[in-house]
């Protein structure tokens, strides 16, 4: 299972099973990520039956190239949620497993699994950084997570979403408060928007605001400074800004309809952000969803894996599988995450696993390695917080080469020298020129302000000024097409040849971006 390993000519046996946690649907690998891992050279065996619950047959992984059989026993086994005491037992020794083993939480399995001579990857500790997005499986499931917690809280809520005027009387629409902006707050976020709620949203990380607002929702801060996160995952707030944001949670809950609650700490209890007097305010059939219950959950009174009603008539959700509540979209997003890993580990394409550990990805999440505890891995920084800023008394020396910024006396100097300059070229320019440079100085200025009011996350800074230069140059050349020099005449085609190229392809992928956005 390591680089030290000699080559084998034979490829390696992945063996997918069945979970037997109670309540859980999901399976580790589906009949399309079976064909992608037989195209790295494994054979694939799947246990029998372990695909049922997500909808897949055993046919279907029959079709796909895989067999039925005896799972447990293979060189690399896949499975979703981490094994009990006596599925260890059936790992044969020098095993490679693959799953969701909560390794910080969980010092006791990572112990058994050493003992059993097996390698452990831990699925949840894939480092937060760019090119490890493909296996992020906490990420894909708080995806789903978070879409499927609106739902459930529409099916509670049990009135509309959207606002209406009918014959009968107006229906104000449904205020939806989602607290945490990670990737399950802002999967609910753009669930509960297109619903047609009022969706508001708060997390201690400003930054998000701009994603909050892209998916329709407003943002609420709280303006209490928060230390930068250096690993990609949540901290804990300070004390300060737990009280500033109490302060939002108990006055918001006096107004919305639902609340859905996100906030998590890897390897640490769920932090409280509502407290039992703050469901004392909340209006009858209100409903909130704790995405938290399982790690001892967001609010106070949440049971996990069940749904309870206040005195009040506020309903707390807690379940805790609400991923495995569409399973095939969730088993079928973790095989493809399963599959982007074991690509990394498999570089020969043979069928054969290989850990680098000079890998920061494969380092991670290899929390056993061939009998030996590895976890926690050296820390993997993805973020840099800004540099502390220090006083000094004397003024920062500029780095050799580096030009001194412009002062406001060189600045209106030069707005001065170009303002002359103008009007010499309009004063004693033949009237040709003066005319073209009034059609010129006027396209500058209605391209500014066309392009300008296409927000930034649609349309690009470079697109915006090269469509704006481009509209500036067919002008020109509409102008010069019919002049008497025949070279003038064929320059201006030119120039209304390439600049339109530029300005409908400009178009174009403008309006691939906003189909984007498009609902339906």
């Amino acid at each position: 299972m390591s680089s030290r390993e000699p080559a084998h000519p034979s490829p390696q046996r992945i063996g997918v099973v069945a979970e037997s946690a109670s309540g859980e649907t999901r399976v580790a690998a589906t009949p399309a990520t079976v064909r992608q891992l037989l195209d790295l050279g494994y054979d694939v065996v799947v246990e029998p039956e372990a695909g049922e619950a997500s909808g897949f047959s055993d046919q279907s992984y029959v079709d796909a190239g895989a067999r039925i059989g005896e799972a447990w026993t293979a060189d690399v086994v896949l499975k979703v949620n981490a094994p009990a005491g006596s599925e260890i037992t059936r790992l044969r020794q020098g095993a490679a497993l693959v799953g969701l083993l909560a390794p910080a939480g969980r010092p006791e399995l990572l112990q058994a699994l050493a003992d059993a001579g097996i390698t452990a990857l831990a699925l949840d500790a894939v480092p937060r950084i760019s090119r490890a997005q493909s296996m992020d499986v906490l990420s894909s499931m708080a995806n789903i997570a978070g879409y499927r917690a609106v739902i459930e809280a529409a099916h509670v809520f049990g009135r509309f979403f959207t606002g209406q005027v009918t014959a009968a009387g107006k229906v104000p629409p449904a205020k939806v408060l989602v607290a945490g902006a990670g990737v399950a707050g802002l999967a609910a976020i753009g669930a509960a928007s297109s619903l047609g709620a009022v969706v508001r949203a708060t997390d201690p990380r400003p930054e998000v605001a701009d994603q909050v607002k892209s998916l329709g929702g407003e943002y609420l801060p709280v303006d209490v400074a928060q230390e930068t996160s250096t690993d990609g995952y949540a901290r804990a707030t300070s004390a300060e800004y737990d009280r500033a944001a109490a302060e939002l949670y108990h006055a918001q809950a006096q107004d919305v309809d639902i609340v859905i609650t996100t906030a998590l700490i890897p390897g640490r209890p769920a932090p409280r952000l509502l407290t039992a007097r703050d469901v004392a305010v909340m209006k009858p059939g209100s409903v909130i969803v704790d995405m938290a219950a399982a790690q001892g959950g967001n609010v106070e009174g949440t049971v996990p894996e069940r749904a309870v009603v206040t005195d009040n008539g506020v309903t707390i959700i807690g379940y805790t599988d609400l991923a495995s509540r569409l399973p095939a979209q969730a088993s079928q997003l973790f095989g493809t995450n399963l599959v982007n890993l074991l690509k990394l580990l498999t570089p020969g394409k043979d069928g054969r696993l290989v850990i680098d550990f000079d890998d920061v990805v494969q380092r991670a999440v290899t929390v056993v390695r061939d009998g030996t505890v590895t976890w926690p891995p050296p820390p993997v920084p993805v973020s840099a917080a800004p540099a502390a800023q220090t006083t000094t008394t004397e003024p920062d020396p500029k780095p050799s080469g580096q030009q001194p910024g412009l002062t406001p006396t060189r600045r209106f100097a030069l707005i001065g020298l170009g303002m002359l300059a103008t009007f010499l070229l309009v004063a004693f320019a033949p009237a040709q020129l003066a005319g073209n440079f009034t059609v010129f100085a006027l396209a500058v200025v209605i391209g500014y302000y066309v392009i300008g009011k296409v927000h930034h996350a649609l349309h690009t800074p470079l697109m915006s000024v090269t469509n704006a230069i481009s509209g500036i140059v067919v002008i020109g050349a509409l102008l010069q097409i019919g002049h008497e020099s025949r070279i003038v005449t064929a320059l201006s085609f030119v120039a209304i040849l390439l600049t339109s190229v530029n300005i409908f392809g400009g178009f174009a992928v403008t309006r691939r971006m906003l189909s984007m956005f498009s609902k339906g």
